[in-house]
């Protein structure tokens, strides 16, 4: 059951988290391209896809950290320091999905065709996404590394 269980965890993740790291890293420059050329339907289409990859496959990379935990217990590996802190990772990353990427894209969309939205905001938003990837990069590392893991890793 436990391979059963990391299969899904693995898939869930490149499946999941996958996409949103990149479309959210894609959605910065696109979104200034659109600013810039508000008529252009090419390019606020592009933005508008790229939102709503970040926010359907965020919903769907709940299955991530669920089947990580069901994982863990399987494991009996559930008070390693490694898996705590990849706990509260994986927590920080949602809420720096929930609370400050998609805001933001969600402002810009609403911001294309009016003066309301700056280079700044687009500037601010890339630093959040670069922070969210940032936080599953490490998980990813912490994920394979695993300190004091029997594997050899």
């Amino acid at each position: 059951m436990t391979k059963f269980l990391l299969s899904l965890h693995v898939l869930a993740a490149i499946v999941a988290v996958g996409p949103v790291t990149v479309a959210a890293s894609m959605f910065p420059p696109s979104a200034r391209k659109a600013l810039a050329e508000p008529d252009s339907e090419r390019a606020v289409s592009a933005v508008r896809l790229l939102h709503r990859i970040c926010r359907v496959y965020g919903g769907v990379g709940i299955a991530v950290p669920v089947l990580g935990f069901a994982t863990a217990m399987s494991m009996g590996v559930l008070k390693d320091a490694w898996l705590i802190v990849s706990m509260l990772l994986t927590a920080l990353a949602a809420m720096v999905l929930l609370a400050l990427v998609l805001p933001r894209q969600e402002e810009i969309l609403e911001g294309i065709g009016c003066t309301a939205v700056d280079v700044g905001t687009t500037a601010r938003l890339a630093m959040f996404t670069g922070l969210f990837n940032l936080l599953w990069a490490t998980v990813t590392i912490l994920m394979i590394v695993r300190p004091g893991s029997t594997t050899g890793a």
